[in-house]
Formats: structure tokens, sequence, C-alpha cells
């Protein structure tokens, strides 16, 4: 009986050891998550597996490091300048990803913080690349999604072989000094004014150039038509419209000589 205590402690000590390397070892990798393994006793991280999601065991003396493998997105506030030296701030926001399948080359050259170490500098770069070609005015109105694009194909320039994909840029907004701003805005709206009175204009234009035309058909209408009765027709449609006066049931007509032009003098019963 002396001897149970004394088996059973190594026993309950083996246990313990081993309920600590297997928590140890144990290694559950999340959704939208990629895992490798760095290696203690070898050749640092291994570049050959990336591991997926779910429950992996590891060698106790070797290392899982896991890292969001799905699109995520950082923002960022960049002041930078403008094609004549003017400073102005860009806020953004970039969308991105590892390559799965090269996280480990990802992580053993550019290290766990290759966000900062890699992403952030390669979007300031772009930026101040992509903005120092444009004048403030273009910045503040009109420029902004061949902006976004340019600085999109810039970091892309940047990060080639660097084992990551950049999904889309969006500038979402460009802050120019007050001043600057406001002299901005006064030149657009005078512009838009103007062009506003120029077509008010034109449309002033376009109707008095209608008017004249109308005016014009008719006079060679009435031209024509005065042209084309003479007397004779002009008896004729006398001689109908009496005719047609006399077969009317609610009047009574009586021609009484004829007028200085050879027509018919009608009188009705009024």
């Amino acid at each position: 009986m002396d001897k149970l205590p004394k088996i059973g402690l190594p026993i309950l000590i083996t246990a313990i050891i081993l309920i600590v390397l297997i928590a140890k070892s144990a290694v559950t990798i999340g959704p939208g998550e990629g895992g490798v393994i760095f290696e203690r006793f070898g050749d640092g991280i291994n570049t050959e597996k990336t591991y997926g999601e779910g429950f992996h065991i590891v060698a106790p003396w070797n290392e899982m490091l896991v890292f969001k493998v799905r699109q995520q997105s950082i923002s960022d506030n960049m002041n930078v300048l403008s094609v004549d030296g003017l400073q102005v701030s860009v806020n953004g926001t970039i969308w991105f990803e590892p390559e799965y399948s090269n996280l480990g080359n990802l992580i053993k050259t550019k290290g766990k913080d290759f966000i900062s170490e890699l992403l952030d500098p390669a979007i300031n770069s772009a930026a101040r690349s992509v903005v120092g070609r444009y004048t403030p005015e273009q910045l503040y109105s009109s420029k902004r999604d061949v902006i976004e694009q340019e600085i999109l194909e810039e970091v892309r320039k940047e990060l080639e072989g660097q084992y990551i994909n950049v999904k889309r840029v969006l500038v979402e907004d460009v802050t120019l000094p007050s001043t600057i701003k406001d002299a901005i805005e006064r030149k657009l709206k005078q512009e838009q004014e103007s062009l506003e009175y120029e077509f008010r204009l034109v449309t002033a234009e376009k109707e008095a150039e209608r008017q004249r035309i109308e005016a014009q058909g008719k006079a060679d209408a009435n031209k024509i038509l005065s042209a084309s009765l003479t007397d004779k027709i002009l008896q004729d449609k006398g001689i109908e419209a009496t005719n047609k006066l006399a077969e009317s049931p609610n009047s009574k007509v009586i021609v009484i000589g004829s007028g200085e032009s050879g027509m018919p003098i009608i009188l009705g019963n009024q």
C-alpha cells in the first residue's frame, strides 16, 4: 500500500505534462484566417504550407502564427502636395487581402506587421505620386474617380511580387485650406451662373429664329396666295359661296344687281 503513492505520483505528473503539451499543441484557426508554422529548431517560418480554418495539432516546440486572409480594409489620412505645391489632406480607404498560398512567404519576408511595414508605405507613396499630378481645383471637383483608379494602379505597382492583392481604393475626402476651398467654390459658382446665362441667351436666340422663320413662312404663303388669286378665281369662288348660301334651309338670300367687281351682292334675312 505504501508503494501506491510513489507509483501514482509519477503517473499524475506525466498526465499533467501530457495535458499541457496537448493543450499547447492544439490550435484552432477561425473563419477567414490562415496559419503558418514557425519552426524553432528548423528554418523559422515554413513557407510550404498555409493552414486553413479548423483544428490543428502542432508540435509543442513549434508555433502556429494566425493571420486574417479574407478581404480587409484600412483607412488613412495623408498630407500630400498638389502639383502647385499646395498641401492637401486626403482621407482614403484601401481594400486588400494577403495571397493565401503565399502567406508563409509574406510573413517570412515582411514580418508579422506587414500592414504597417509594407502596405502603409505603399499607399502613402502612391497617394503622393498621384495627387502631385493635379491642381487643388481638380482634386476638389471632377477628378475623384480618376484619382482613385490611378492610386490603385500605383499601389499595385508598388506591391507587385509582395504577396498582397489590392482590390480597391476609395478617396473619401480631400481637404483643402479654407481660403483655397472658398476661392474654388466662388469660381465654380461663377462658372455655373455664366453657363446658365449662356443657356438663356442661346434659348432666346433659337426662339427668335423660330419666330423669324415662322413669320417668313407666312409672308411667303400669303405672297404665293395673292399671286394665285386672279379676278376670275375670285368670281368663281364668290358664285360658289352664293350658291351654298342660297341652298341653305336656314337662310334667305336675295341677289340684287352686282357689285363693282362683277360679284353679286348678297343680303340675308337680317
